[in-house]
């Protein structure tokens, strides 16, 4: 399994690979929510910020950063990354997601999921999706078990949150098998 760069795209979103050209956009979609339950050592407000964000996630390795494009305003509102990359094993992760607040709850996520979980499927022919969040976090943990994604239970003490907290990490995967209900439950949601 190789993963590269790609871009992905539906009716509803774009996935292209994050670049320095979204800076503005993020600095308009961020808000003090978006970074609560994950690991981010420093602020990310200000351009010059966002700019350090955008530099960092482009050099992660063994993850593919995607930036969202809403494809009604052209606008990137968001970020989302293939992680955890294990291509002998034929799996990884999808996480380090982020949405403007006034995007969440909308057909947004779900379209995302299915373009991430298609290409993750059917193109790299994966045997095991992951997805991880704060056990803290009841809206991220909703929206997952709402994909269909099964709860496979808490890692302990997985990462060392910013302010000290020992955060749980709540872990859930989707395997081949449960993928042609999944897309078809999230191909209605976008509907």
């Amino acid at each position: 399994m190789t993963v590269e760069p790609v871009t992905l795209s539906n009716s509803t979103v774009t996935l292209e690979p994050i670049a320095l050209k979204h800076t503005d956009d993020f600095v308009d979609a961020m808000d003090d929510s978006v970074f609560a339950y994950m690991p981010m050592r420093s602020s990310v407000r200000t351009k010059n910020e966002v700019r350090r964000y955008i530099e960092f996630q482009m050099a992660r390795a063994n993850t593919v950063v995607f930036t969202v494009i809403d494809n009604a305003t052209k606008r990137a509102i968001g970020s989302t990354s293939y992680m955890s990359i294990r291509p002998d094993h034929y799996g990884l992760e999808i996480g380090s997601t982020w949405i403007a607040k006034a995007s969440r709850g909308t057909k947004i996520n779900p379209a995302m999921k299915l373009l991430m979980l298609k290409h993750a499927f059917e193109e790299l022919h994966a045997i095991r999706v992951e997805l991880k969040t704060d056990a803290r976090n009841a809206q991220s943990r909703a929206a997952i078990l709402k994909l269909g994604a099964e709860f496979e239970g808490i890692l302990r003490n997985h990462i060392i949150m910013p302010d000290g907290h020992l955060r749980g990490s709540a872990t859930y995967s989707i395997v081949p098998d449960q993928w042609p209900a999944i897309s078809e439950q999230l191909l209605e949601r976008i509907k």
